[in-house]
């Protein structure tokens, strides 16, 4: 990814950064970056009303590539900017990159399967969720 802002991205999210989210060393943990990326992918993903997804599906991150930029610190908020990259049959691909003070920390890739909760093998995804996800797809100048 190029070295975009966050008014780039269709969702932004927003979550606070906890002081035992710290490490020894004073900064964010890198785990914790994983929580912050979930939270966006969890407020894209289910809260619609009525759910997008089918009764007997659920999604699966199948993918995860978490790049760092720079460190986050305490006390504080970050942001969160979410956006599709590509849908498929079966799955749905996201970029999202985190924010602190205007700055970006890190950047990450993810791909998003729908699963059938009985096969436990991927399932087509609803067309209403393909039309809403197709809105959320990167920005255009």
């Amino acid at each position: 990814m190029v070295k975009e802002t966050l008014e780039e991205f269709p969702l932004q999210s927003t979550d606070k950064v906890r002081y035992a989210d710290t490490d020894r060393q004073g900064h964010v943990n890198n785990s914790v970056f994983c929580q912050f990326l979930e939270t966006a992918r969890a407020e894209l993903i289910y809260s619609f009303s009525p759910p997008l997804v089918k009764p007997d599906c659920e999604f699966v991150i199948a993918s995860l590539v978490l790049d760092f930029e720079n460190e986050l610190h305490w006390p504080g908020t970050v942001q969160v900017g979410t956006r599709i990259s590509a849908i498929g049959n079966t799955s749905f691909k996201l970029e999202q990159a985190i924010f602190q003070d205007e700055g970006r920390v890190a950047t990450a890739r993810s791909v998003i399967v729908c699963v059938d909760q009985v096969t436990r093998r991927p399932s087509t995804l609803p067309s209403a969720l393909v039309n809403l996800l197709s809105s959320y797809g990167r920005s255009r100048d």
